[in-house]
């Protein structure tokens, strides 16, 4: 069962971090045969190849992430070959997605094993599953995120009434989020068709600013690098996702694994994370260098790269993490059904923290919290507070 069944309607901090780190622009591969994103690559980046023991005896570990600047760790643990190293002979395979709800749903079908991926499409999955499906096994990003508006059309919020505002894909962590916020305001929308007072139209990140240049689009709540190619395009910053929560945190990616492989290769996914683990403590010391290793993912993955103008202010305003954030989900699934996404939702049991608290205190971090909706008391921290 795909990961659009059972909806409404078919819809489908290790130590905190302030960086402002990186950007990608949206890749444009060509879709794989299976339908759900580009095409598997071995690994192989900066010269790292698989070489020695195979982690639990695979061949490979197959991983799935987004060209956004909100999945910084997957695109510079890649590109930096620390994954790999982490797993030895056992031999690291990409495939690159736009959006959530796409991701999960290959997830789900077993065409990769790992992911990163917005909260909103882990507890659509999760919850349809009654949750057998997936773990969130590790935070990796916090914010990020931006509603971006043409100035001349829509110079407020109460200007948001019929206007077409873009979100990736229907029910992504960037469509409830908007939902939730016109909502919230008093707008009325159908959260499947998009349609009301607010038009809500579902498009690729990397057709976005072309829209948007076109007049096609009055706006586009999106993640990095996209929010700031709208605003190269004339677009004006009318709300920071951030400025929405407490602290100005919330969960945009976690590392998410299939339970079947999280049980049978424990060790890979220990080895996957401690690649994370340091990868994210690399991005704290090396936040100037981190900028080129994705240019250099640009280049390699995409054919491109962003010019340093638009790449330096996509950065801004994102933290990497090793911690879920997790009280940060609830709430953002608490969003998720006000907006009418959901009849019911379930997330108890959808953490297991234990492999990561594990690989931080052994990199002498502390623990992080599943805020009670683990699968247990894990292991060095976790449980309901």
């Amino acid at each position: 069962m795909g990961l659009l069944t059972g909806l409404r309607q078919p819809f489908s901090r290790r130590s905190r971090a302030v960086l402002a780190l990186l950007a990608l622009a949206p890749v444009a591969l060509a879709l794989a045969d299976c339908g759900y994103g580009s095409k598997a690559e071995p690994d192989g980046a900066a010269g790292v190849v698989a070489d020695g023991p195979r982690t639990d005896g695979l061949e490979q570990v197959r991983i799935g992430y987004f060209g956004n600047l909100t999945h910084a760790t997957a695109l510079v643990g890649d590109e930096k070959g620390m994954f790999q190293r982490e797993l030895g002979g056992t031999e690291v395979s990409r495939q690159i997605f736009n959006a959530g709800p796409s991701l999960v749903e290959a997830l789900n079908a077993g065409s990769i094993d790992i992911g990163w991926v917005g909260p909103s499409p882990a507890v659509n999955s999760y919850t349809q599953s009654e949750g057998r499906n997936l773990r969130i096994v590790s935070g990796s990003a916090s914010g990020g995120v931006s509603l971006v508006v043409d100035p001349r059309r829509v110079p407020g919020v109460e200007e948001l009434r019929g206007k077409r505002i873009a979100t990736p894909q229907l029910g992504n962590t960037q469509d409830v989020a908007l939902l939730h916020y016109l909502s919230e305001k008093g707008f009325e929308v159908d959260p499947t068709t998009g349609r009301g007072e607010v038009t809500v139209v579902r498009v690729d990140n990397k057709e976005t600013p072309t829209l948007f240049r076109q007049g096609r689009l009055d706006g586009a709540w999106v993640p990095e690098p996209t929010a700031s190619q709208l605003v190269a395009a004339g677009g004006k910053v009318l709300i920071d996702e951030r400025d929405l929560w407490s602290d100005g945190e919330f969960v945009i990616t976690n590392v998410v694994v299939s339970q079947k492989f999280l049980r049978e290769h424990p060790r890979a996914v220990e080895a996957v994370l401690r690649g994370s683990v340091r990868t994210n403590a690399w991005i704290e010391s090396h936040p100037a260098e981190a900028k080129q290793v994705v240019n250099r993912a640009l280049r390699r993955q995409a054919g491109g790269q962003l010019p340093k103008e638009l790449l330096d202010s996509a950065f801004r305003g994102i933290e990497v993490s090793d911690d879920p954030l997790a009280s940060t989900l609830e709430q953002q699934a608490e969003h998720g059904q006000r907006a009418g996404l959901l009849d019911r939702v379930l997330i108890d049991g959808i953490y297991d923290l234990r492999l990561l608290n594990k690989v931080l205190r052994e990199e002498g971090q502390p623990a992080v919290s599943d805020a009670g909706l683990g699968i247990g008391a894990a292991e060095g921290g976790g449980g309901r507070r």
